[in-house]
């Protein structure tokens, strides 16, 4: 590296750069996954991370909000939790560290780090596009994770839950998952905090629905108030798939979840749904890239955001109809309660449509509780606080309950319920 090229990094970038250098010997990988962790770290410093004048990135400029890279903390010590439902499949990485020794019924499952040092994940390590920071930073660093596998025809009567755990440090993960044709199962993917030591956490999923698969992926994200979570999932869906998506981001102070699916076979049918918990000054951004590639799909996407203190939010979404994607039908809705009068939420929906017989829609609101609601309850003798908390617990708990499943609604609605509780 040259001193031309290290004064142009921020403090954030430089040490980013220098993890690597400090990290680089003891990364699981083989000739292949080393070559292509340099070339992702190359590029990073190259271009830089991204700023609001990339239009994707413009609500939030990771050059100046990611300011500093918390030391490496692999020691320390933390212990699985309680499943969010049981009965659950649990599968632990703490500390950025998978448990190989798990008991896995009707599905495979394997230490992600494996696939690194024998080369078989390099196909995965890429950056989508030329703005794809995430996929930089976590094909540069990732440790380790689980890689998935659900058998053809197999119903899994239990959920499957990751819990990715830590105290503070560097924790990159990864999580390939692929649903054979007809596969049925529940996967709940947890990030969560267990102390307030800053942490740089980077964690990619990749889902593969085959045909005719039918799954429901929540994603908790509960980092804690010192914390950057830099998410993505990035999902494929074959002919008459089904995917419900769930993601409740409730933690953090520098949050972006990026959501790229591509929707391959005809028949297929996404259900996303978004909760996003704000609080404190975290500023939290959700971006969906969607595409519809083949005719006869559809697709709704909701996602409710409730804002105190002075967090700020963002929530982007592009949906993509190709040429041939004749009938396709994608519905998109952001509702946004802002508690607050130091909170802001940005809304940036999107439709970019090459064919001609499609049905696409989008909308979004921001707004405060409804005064005749609120009235409505007090005149019934409801304290006023306990009114609005009503209200918005009732605004969010909403998306939960389309799970019509009570064994997974019941802890969302908890979840939910507690997070408010200490917020309001």
């Amino acid at each position: 590296m040259n001193m031309q090229t290290t004064t142009r990094l921020t403090t954030a970038e430089a040490a980013l750069v220098e993890a690597f250098g400090a990290q680089v010997g003891d990364l699981p990988g083989n000739g292949a996954v080393i070559g292509t962790r340099d070339r992702l770290l190359d590029d990073l410093k190259k271009s830089g991370l991204p700023t609001r004048r990339i239009e994707s990135w413009h609500y939030t400029d990771l050059k100046n909000l990611f300011r500093e890279v918390p030391e490496a903390n692999g020691s320390a010590g933390v212990s699985a939790v309680a499943p969010l439902i049981a009965g659950s499949s649990v599968l632990t990485v703490l500390q950025g560290e998978a448990d190989a020794k798990v008991h896995a019924e009707g599905f495979s499952v394997s230490a992600y780090k494996d696939a690194l040092s024998d080369g078989s994940a390099v196909k995965g390590l890429t950056a989508l596009d030329k703005d794809d920071a995430i996929g930089r930073i976590n094909g540069s660093f990732v440790r380790d994770g689980f890689s998935l596998s659900v058998p053809a025809g197999a119903d899994l009567a239990d959920p499957i839950e990751i819990q990715a755990l830590h105290a503070g440090g560097q924790i990159h993960t990864r999580f390939p998952a692929v649903f054979g044709a007809g596969a049925k199962a529940t996967i709940i993917e947890r990030h969560r905090a267990e102390t307030d030591a800053a942490a740089l956490v980077s964690s990619i999923s990749d889902i593969a629905l085959e045909d005719g698969a039918e799954v429901t992926w929540i994603l908790l994200q509960q980092q804690g108030a010192a914390d950057t979570h830099l998410g993505q999932i990035r999902v494929s869906l074959g002919k008459d798939a089904k995917l419900r998506l769930y993601v409740i981001n409730a933690g953090g102070k520098l949050v972006r979840q990026e959501l790229r699916i591509e929707v391959e076979g005809e028949g297929a049918d996404l259900t996303l749904r978004g909760v996003n918990l704000l609080g404190g000054d975290t500023h939290t951004d959700v971006t969906l890239v969607l595409g519809h590639n083949v005719p006869h799909t559809t697709s709704t996407e909701t996602i409710r955001n409730v804002l105190f203190d002075r967090a700020s939010g963002v929530f982007q979404g592009m949906i993509k109809v190709a040429p041939d994607a004749q009938k396709t039908d994608a519905k998109m809705a952001c509702n946004t309660l802002l508690m607050s009068d130091d909170a802001d939420f940005s809304v940036k929906p999107e439709l970019e449509i090459f064919a001609d017989d499609v049905i696409c829609g989008h909308g979004a609101t921001v707004s405060d509780i409804d005064r005749n609601h609120l009235f409505y309850l007090m005149a019934r003798g409801v304290p006023e606080n306990k009114a609005r908390a009503m209200l918005v617990n009732a605004f969010v708990a909403e998306i939960a309950e389309e799970l019509e499943d009570e064994k997974l609604v019941a802890p969302l609605e908890e979840l939910i319920s507690d997070w408010l509780d200490k917020h309001a």
